[in-house]
């Protein structure tokens, strides 16, 4: 769950282009709990749980992003690609990845590529991410 909180902060905050002068960002589930926050670095993004525990963090590379656990451990790695973005485990194995499209909605697929989920921004900069099937699942501000 929190490599997966994880990757949907950088996809819903970072990939769609969220306000860069907000030094933190919140994330929250359907019902609009606080889920967690990111918070921008100067090599990247450190990410926190709902009590402002730091939870793991990502370091900017020449094409994309480590991962890192709360000890600084990497365990994966995001790669751009012309569409937006390909993920890897910490062992080098593609597991999903994210495009967007002409119409600016970033489809979340997994290794296999079957969609899995979606993010949209509105007019605010609030981006809500929706599973497969269309239904809210949380929403980043």
């Amino acid at each position: 769950m929190k490599k997966l909180f994880s990757i949907l902060l950088l996809f819903g905050i970072i990939f769609l282009g969220t306000n860069p002068s907000y030094s933190t960002t919140n994330a929250y589930d359907k019902y609009g709990r606080k889920t967690g926050s990111y918070r921008q670095t100067s090599s990247g993004y450190n990410t926190y749980n709902q009590y402002g525990q730091k939870t793991g963090s990502y370091r900017e590379t020449s094409n994309g992003y480590n991962k890192y656990d709360k000890y600084g451990r990497k365990t994966g790695s995001l790669k751009e690609t012309s569409s937006g973005y390909n993920s890897y485990d910490q062992y080098g194995r593609k597991n999903g990845s994210y495009k967007t499209g002409s119409n600016g909605v970033t489809t979340k697929y997994d290794q296999y590529g079957r969609k899995t989920g979606s993010f949209k921004k509105d007019s605010s900069g609030r981006v809500t991410e929706y599973d497969k099937y269309g239904r809210k699942v949380g929403s980043y501000k």
